[in-house]
Protein backbone atom coordinates (compact mmCIF):
# COMPACT_ATOMS: atom_id res chain seq x y z
CA UNK A 1 0.00 0.00 0.00
CA UNK A 2 2.81 2.41 0.93
CA UNK A 3 4.00 2.18 -2.67
CA UNK A 4 0.87 3.04 -4.07
CA UNK A 5 0.35 5.50 -2.35
CA UNK A 6 4.03 7.00 -3.21
CA UNK A 7 2.89 7.24 -6.54
CA UNK A 8 -0.74 8.69 -6.15
CA UNK A 9 1.21 11.59 -4.18
CA UNK A 10 3.24 12.37 -7.18
CA UNK A 11 0.21 12.25 -9.55
CA UNK A 12 -1.59 13.81 -6.97
CA UNK A 13 1.20 16.65 -6.93
CA UNK A 14 1.69 16.63 -11.01
CA UNK A 15 4.51 15.34 -10.74
CA UNK A 16 4.17 12.02 -12.47
CA UNK A 17 2.09 11.57 -15.25
CA UNK A 18 1.44 10.53 -18.87
CA UNK A 19 2.00 12.62 -21.81
CA UNK A 20 2.08 12.09 -25.30
CA UNK A 21 4.68 11.20 -26.04
CA UNK A 22 7.85 13.37 -27.66
CA UNK A 23 10.98 12.70 -29.84
CA UNK A 24 11.59 16.43 -29.90
CA UNK A 25 11.17 16.82 -26.12
CA UNK A 26 13.11 13.70 -25.91
CA UNK A 27 15.83 14.93 -28.04
CA UNK A 28 16.48 17.81 -26.30
CA UNK A 29 16.97 15.87 -22.98
CA UNK A 30 19.75 14.29 -24.68
CA UNK A 31 21.28 17.36 -25.83
CA UNK A 32 21.19 18.84 -22.47
CA UNK A 33 23.00 15.25 -21.39
CA UNK A 34 25.38 15.47 -23.59
CA UNK A 35 26.47 19.30 -22.84
CA UNK A 36 27.01 18.01 -19.03
CA UNK A 37 28.84 15.31 -20.43
CA UNK A 38 31.27 17.67 -21.89
CA UNK A 39 31.05 20.20 -18.94
CA UNK A 40 32.22 17.34 -16.39
CA UNK A 41 34.97 16.26 -18.90
CA UNK A 42 36.21 20.03 -18.78
CA UNK A 43 35.46 20.38 -15.00
CA UNK A 44 37.58 16.79 -14.49
CA UNK A 45 40.16 18.64 -16.56
CA UNK A 46 40.22 21.25 -14.33
CA UNK A 47 40.84 19.37 -10.78
CA UNK A 48 37.15 20.22 -9.96
CA UNK A 49 36.00 16.68 -9.06
CA UNK A 50 33.02 17.68 -6.99
CA UNK A 51 31.50 19.34 -10.28
CA UNK A 52 32.25 16.87 -12.18
CA UNK A 53 30.67 14.26 -10.34
CA UNK A 54 27.78 16.14 -10.57
CA UNK A 55 27.41 17.04 -13.67
CA UNK A 56 28.26 13.15 -14.57
CA UNK A 57 24.47 12.64 -12.52
CA UNK A 58 23.22 14.95 -14.53
CA UNK A 59 24.60 12.95 -17.41
CA UNK A 60 22.44 9.78 -16.77
CA UNK A 61 19.43 11.92 -14.77
CA UNK A 62 18.86 13.91 -18.09
CA UNK A 63 19.50 10.88 -20.48
CA UNK A 64 16.61 9.10 -18.62
CA UNK A 65 14.57 11.93 -18.77
CA UNK A 66 14.79 11.93 -22.81
CA UNK A 67 13.50 8.00 -22.28
CA UNK A 68 10.73 9.07 -20.23
CA UNK A 69 9.46 11.71 -22.86
CA UNK A 70 10.04 9.00 -26.04
CA UNK A 71 7.13 6.66 -23.88
CA UNK A 72 5.34 9.83 -23.18
CA UNK A 73 6.42 9.97 -19.14
CA UNK A 74 6.67 13.04 -17.13
CA UNK A 75 8.64 12.24 -14.48
CA UNK A 76 9.87 15.79 -12.23
CA UNK A 77 10.94 13.07 -8.79
CA UNK A 78 14.79 12.23 -8.76
CA UNK A 79 14.19 9.28 -6.61
CA UNK A 80 10.94 7.75 -8.91
CA UNK A 81 12.77 8.40 -12.29
CA UNK A 82 15.26 6.13 -10.93
CA UNK A 83 12.69 3.77 -9.55
CA UNK A 84 10.70 3.64 -12.81
CA UNK A 85 14.17 2.83 -15.08
CA UNK A 86 14.00 -0.27 -12.28
CA UNK A 87 10.17 -1.08 -12.72
CA UNK A 88 8.84 0.20 -16.31
CA UNK A 89 12.00 -0.31 -18.62
CA UNK A 90 13.70 -3.65 -16.08
CA UNK A 91 17.17 -1.86 -16.55
CA UNK A 92 18.60 -2.91 -13.34
CA UNK A 93 22.35 -2.41 -14.63
CA UNK A 94 21.41 1.03 -15.27
CA UNK A 95 19.33 1.31 -12.02
CA UNK A 96 22.26 0.37 -9.57
CA UNK A 97 24.51 2.94 -11.73
CA UNK A 98 22.80 5.87 -11.47
CA UNK A 99 21.30 5.13 -8.10
CA UNK A 100 25.39 5.25 -7.12
CA UNK A 101 25.57 8.58 -9.08
CA UNK A 102 23.24 9.99 -7.70
CA UNK A 103 24.35 8.62 -3.66
CA UNK A 104 27.42 10.20 -4.60
CA UNK A 105 26.53 13.65 -6.39
CA UNK A 106 25.16 14.57 -2.73
CA UNK A 107 27.18 13.33 -0.88
CA UNK A 108 29.73 15.42 -3.01
CA UNK A 109 27.46 18.23 -3.66
CA UNK A 110 25.86 19.14 0.02
CA UNK A 111 28.95 17.48 2.31
CA UNK A 112 32.16 19.04 2.98
CA UNK A 113 33.52 15.52 3.51
CA UNK A 114 32.42 12.08 1.74
CA UNK A 115 30.74 9.73 4.13
CA UNK A 116 31.35 6.88 1.94
CA UNK A 117 34.20 5.02 1.17
CA UNK A 118 33.67 6.50 -2.68
CA UNK A 119 36.87 9.28 -2.34
CA UNK A 120 37.07 12.68 -3.49
CA UNK A 121 39.98 11.60 -6.29
CA UNK A 122 40.53 12.37 -10.00
CA UNK A 123 40.01 8.71 -10.69
CA UNK A 124 36.48 8.72 -8.83
CA UNK A 125 35.47 11.93 -11.01
CA UNK A 126 37.06 9.24 -14.18
CA UNK A 127 35.13 6.65 -13.14
CA UNK A 128 32.05 8.74 -12.80
CA UNK A 129 32.42 10.61 -16.15
CA UNK A 130 32.67 7.31 -17.73
CA UNK A 131 30.34 5.76 -16.33
CA UNK A 132 28.02 8.70 -17.83
CA UNK A 133 29.11 8.29 -20.95
CA UNK A 134 28.49 4.61 -20.80
CA UNK A 135 24.78 5.24 -19.22
CA UNK A 136 24.37 7.85 -21.76
CA UNK A 137 25.02 5.86 -24.60
CA UNK A 138 22.78 2.93 -23.56
CA UNK A 139 19.68 4.83 -22.79
CA UNK A 140 20.41 6.74 -26.21
CA UNK A 141 20.81 3.07 -28.24
CA UNK A 142 17.71 1.75 -26.12
CA UNK A 143 15.59 5.06 -27.32
CA UNK A 144 16.41 4.88 -30.83
CA UNK A 145 15.66 0.39 -30.88
CA UNK A 146 12.53 0.98 -28.81
CA UNK A 147 9.35 0.27 -30.69
CA UNK A 148 5.81 1.39 -30.69
CA UNK A 149 4.32 -2.19 -29.00
CA UNK A 150 7.36 -1.43 -26.47
CA UNK A 151 6.13 2.11 -25.62
CA UNK A 152 2.70 0.53 -25.27
CA UNK A 153 3.47 -1.95 -22.78
CA UNK A 154 5.66 0.46 -21.11
CA UNK A 155 2.48 2.47 -20.47
CA UNK A 156 0.30 0.26 -19.67
CA UNK A 157 2.39 -0.72 -16.77
CA UNK A 158 2.97 2.46 -15.70
CA UNK A 159 -1.19 2.66 -15.40
CA UNK A 160 -0.56 -0.44 -12.79
CA UNK A 161 0.87 1.44 -10.38
CA UNK A 162 -2.29 3.80 -9.53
Amino acid sequence: MKKRNFWNVLRKKGKLELVEPSMEICNSYLAKAENCLKSAKILLENKLYENSISMSYYVMYNSLIGLFFKTGIKCENHSASILLLKKLFNKIDLFNVISFAKEERIDKQYYVTSKDNFALTRESALDMSRKAEDFFIKIRLFIENMNIEEMEEIRKKFESFF
